[in-house]
């Protein structure tokens, strides 16, 4: 069951110049210290930290709030496994606001995809819900 969809694009220039003009406080307000360093080392930081950012604006989609429920950036963090691939991870209101949505039987399950094909950023947030599986050894 599909509980939200969100989708966002964002220009690597307009993160470039909030890079320039801000410096490490666009980076430590919008992103953890792990989204930071993570980007930074990236062989294109701007676009690192756009998919990012794309990926936080849809999630924020995603999830109906248009800002209203006290979200903060850091709240939601784009996080990558160990082959690579991004997932995107809810804490604090986002992850409250999360578990509002999800009906009571069921469990999240967030997907991201991300993009970039320069000069933009483009993310795709799907948050579904599933039947929860209950382990017989649970029980025990």
């Amino acid at each position: 069951m599909i509980l939200g969809i969100g989708n966002d694009i964002v220009s690597v220039q307009r993160i470039e110049n909030l890079l320039d003009k801000f410096g490490e406080r666009f980076i430590q307000k919008v992103f953890t210290t792990e989204e930071g360093t993570r980007s930074l080392n990236n062989v294109n930081p701007a676009a690192s930290l756009a998919k990012r950012f794309a990926a936080k604006e849809a999630g924020w989609k995603a999830l109906g709030d248009e800002r209203q429920t006290g979200i903060r950036w850091k709240d939601m963090k784009v996080r990558n496994n160990k082959s690579g691939k991004p997932f995107l991870e809810f804490s604090g209101k986002a992850a409250e606001q999360l578990k509002k949505l999800t009906p009571e039987s069921m469990v999240a399950r967030i997907d991201l995809s991300l993009s970039d094909e320069l000069p933009f950023a483009q993310a795709f947030v799907v948050i579904s819900a599933e039947t929860k599986l209950t382990n017989i050894r649970d029980n025990d």
